[in-house]
């Protein structure tokens, strides 16, 4: 499957505003997609800012483009204006372009998020007390040599238990 990052047309008549996808080259331009990587609005915010805005995820751009799909010509120039081709070409590290208040004030939270964002919290282990008794952890080996560990004597041996036979109707 070809994979090219383009444009898909969003917003209202007359008020374009685009996502940069990774698509399928054979699916229709509003078609499905793979995945959003990006937005791009050339009217800009409002009338009152008419700046074009251009907001890409370069770690799933960069992580594409690693795989080879290949950018249309305005999405080439898109990623070149951002920033994302010099990361991608001289092997630098994402950086992501969105900053959390200019997003928390622009609305555009949902569309992209940056890949700094915090994980959901994960509920606490219970007191040591209260767990359950756990093996040590086996020591890692050195040197590529692997250590045998002896088998474990509590677990009963399935291949030495009698199998038990199903009556045949």
């Amino acid at each position: 499957m070809a994979v090219k990052l383009r444009l898909m047309r969003m917003g209202k008549k007359k008020q374009p505003t685009y996502r940069v996808v990774a698509a399928d080259s054979r699916s229709p331009r509003d078609g499905r997609f793979i995945e959003v990587v990006g937005l791009y609005a050339p009217r800009g915010r409002s009338a009152a800012d008419p700046a074009a805005i251009v907001e890409i995820d370069d770690a799933k751009v960069i992580r594409w483009l690693s795989h080879g799909a290949k950018p249309t010509d305005r999405v080439e120039r898109l990623l070149q204006q951002s920033g994302t081709m010099e990361r991608f070409r001289t092997g630098a590290p994402a950086v992501p372009n969105i900053e959390p208040d200019a997003e928390a004030a622009s609305g555009l939270g949902s569309v992209i998020e940056p890949a700094t964002a915090e994980a959901p919290a994960v509920a606490e282990a219970p007191p040591v007390s209260e767990a359950p008794a756990v093996a040590e952890a086996p020591a890692v080996a050195e040197a590529g040599v692997a250590i045998e560990e002896p088998a474990p004597t509590d677990v009963p041996d399935v291949a030495a238990a009698p199998a038990a036979e199903e009556p045949q109707p």
